[in-house]
């Protein structure tokens, strides 16, 4: 069959309904395993057209299987292969930006989800508002065919409005605090600038579920493949690895309720997302990435690694000590057992997630995952030693050097900024206060409040180094 506007479809494939922008690794891993088996228990026509918004390196890997991919999960001293064959076809964006947005506007699609990390969402994340001084959007006011996974978003109801056709829904899978939320009034932003009319048909027709995601998915590396390709018997270059654990929380808010049988692959859905996503950014994202910091410097490669070292085992169980204060459990749900859950996960041996991929884009990840839990433990005066020393370990890091005086390679969109704060700084104090002058990480309040903190382990990290300080943060 064909979707229409001239797009094809593999005969053997499930008729398309979703349309994925950012096909990486973890949606893979993830959306499409659920989706997979949505479609196995109670049918539909849900096959996904996913999209890369750069790189035609995972269409090209995914090609020679016509699509089809193996997920493997990893247990201790085991692992499991399945093939996914939810996928019609990848589109890569910038070499035909027109097919994509025709996807997105045919009728079958009724769902377009995205995971474009935090970065992609092209905002402030202390304030949460679209930066309108951003590359990508300031291209996507001035042009029809769009650069940023928003203006794909808008470009797409656009043309679906002009058609006279309901909206699709909007499904963030990326780990922000209320993602629908946040991604629904950055959507509306862009609008109100490029065609108010169409800002409030989307206000009031459209439709922006929050989600919480949650499965371990560590990058694919040369010799993954390799292995897995001999343990196949076949070329197999676009597996995904992940661990065996997987929760997805949804908000049953769809346009005309048109969705797949999300809950009868395992997924929650719910009224509010809200009690879900506060407990997995700050207990298990804000302990990954304090992790991340710390082990990253202390010389370890992964988080298994990381929490075999009995020094930041008790460093990871301190941090949810404190954190576990400023959650609101979800019913039903014991914050201890979940904090030992997660422990078992990450020490799982099997799961090589690597600190370096983790620490990632920290300067748009540590508004979420640990500045909002540091506000909430100051207003009730409890302890924020070991809150702050990952903060301090953050501002180490993005400072591009290592304790042993090597170059880290830091991915981050304020890369260039930090380490020029950091290179200009000549005390642990005039670090913290170069970092803290970072509107868009730290809002004006909070910095000044975090001052006097991070000081103070910025400079346990330079007395002591990273292990040193991590020990004495749990004393």
């Amino acid at each position: 069959m064909s979707m229409g506007a001239g797009l094809p479809v593999d005969p053997n494939s499930p008729a398309p309904g979703i349309v994925h922008l950012g096909l990486g690794a973890f949606f893979r891993a993830f959306g499409c395993v659920y989706v997979a088996d949505a479609m196995a228990a109670s049918g539909g026509d849900w096959g996904v057209i996913g999209v890369s918004l750069r790189s035609p390196a995972t269409r090209d890997a995914l090609r020679p299987r016509n699509w089809a991919y193996t997920s493997v999960t990893l247990a201790p001293g085991q692992e499991s292969f399945r093939d996914i064959t939810v996928l019609n076809s990848v589109l890569v964006a910038p070499e035909d930006p027109q097919r994509v947005l025709d996807a997105m506007a045919d009728p079958a699609t009724r769902i377009v989800s995205l995971t474009v990390t935090e970065k992609g969402y092209c905002h402030d994340p202390a304030s949460g508002l679209l930066n309108m001084a951003h590359p990508d959007i300031l291209h996507d006011l001035s042009h029809v065919v769009p650069t940023s996974a928003l203006g794909y978003l808008l470009r797409g109801l656009q043309m679906r409005r002009a058609a006279g056709r309901p909206p699709f829904t909007v499904l963030t899978c990326d780990n922000l605090p209320e993602n629908g939320k946040l991604l629904r009034r950055l959507v509306l932003q862009l609008a109100a600038e490029i065609d108010p009319e169409l800002e409030r048909w989307i206000a009031a027709e459209g439709r922006f579920p929050s989600t919480m995601v949650d499965r371990i998915t560590p990058a694919t590396t040369a010799a993954d493949i390799t292995r897995i390709s001999e343990k196949l018997g076949y070329p197999e270059a676009a597996p995904v690895l992940h661990e065996p654990f997987s929760q997805w929380a949804i908000e049953d808010d769809f346009v005309g309720g048109l969705r797949p049988d999300f809950a009868a692959a395992g997924a929650e859905m719910v009224a509010d997302v809200t009690a879900h996503e506060h407990m997995k950014l700050r207990m298990l994202n804000g302990v990954h990435s304090a992790l991340a910091y710390t082990g990253y410097l202390a010389g370890h490669e992964t988080i298994a690694a990381t929490v075999a070292d009995p020094v930041f085992a008790a460093y990871a169980k301190r941090l949810w000590a404190d954190i576990t204060p400023a959650v609101a459990a979800p019913e039903g749900v014991s914050l201890a057992q979940y904090a030992d859950a997660l422990f078992a996960r990450f020490a799982n041996p099997a799961i090589h997630h690597r600190t370096w991929q983790i620490a990632m884009d920290g300067s748009q990840k540590l508004p979420q995952r640990l500045l909002g839990t540091l506000r909430d433990t100051l207003d009730n005066g409890r302890d924020v030693r070991a809150l702050s020393l990952a903060v301090a370990a953050w501002m180490r890091y993005a400072g591009g050097m290592d304790e042993a005086g090597q170059p880290i390679d830091v991915r981050d969109p304020l890369a260039d900024k930090l380490r020029d704060l950091s290179r200009r700084a000549t005390s642990p104090a005039e670090t913290v206060s170069a970092f803290l002058s970072v509107n868009e990480v730290f809002p004006e309040d909070l910095a000044e409040r975090l001052h006097a903190p991070l000081t103070t382990a910025m400079s346990r990290l330079s007395a002591l180094g990273t292990r040193g300080a991590v020990k004495e943060a749990t004393s």
